[in-house]
């Protein structure tokens, strides 16, 4: 069992930066990959970032690609989003997944966290 609570999300103006905390609990965490999806109003769950569970892999959508960077650290049982030159159409809720595999469709992960908003202005 894994429990995820999402933190680090607020409203930030165009080209600005967040970083999204992902904390897990259980000392599984770190045999599982971790993935992060965001739902914006009116929109479907989409697949934002994934790395493996060593962290020796990582996965990226096109739409984030260049700009966010995924990272773990299994010590502390906590994944990262690094989000930088952020734009509007990222504003959504950001949730943070563990998956047995890495994993592009949301239906593969197994526990997810409650979410965190992220919203940014032009």
């Amino acid at each position: 069992q894994v429990q995820l609570v999402e933190s680090g999300g607020g409203s930030v103006q165009a080209g600005g930066s967040l970083r999204l905390s992902c904390a897990a609990s259980g000392r599984t965490f770190r045999r599982y990959a971790m993935g992060w999806f965001r739902q914006a109003p009116g929109k479907e769950r989409e697949f934002v970032a994934a790395i493996s569970w060593s962290g020796g892999s990582t996965y990226y959508a096109d739409s984030v690609k260049g700009r966010f960077t995924i990272s773990r650290d299994n010590a502390k049982n906590t994944g990262y989003l690094q989000m930088n030159s952020l734009k509007p159409e990222d504003t959504a809720v950001y949730y943070c997944a563990a998956a047995p595999v890495s994993a592009y469709d949301s239906p593969s992960y197994d526990y997810w966290g409650q979410g965190t908003q992220v919203t940014v202005s032009s």
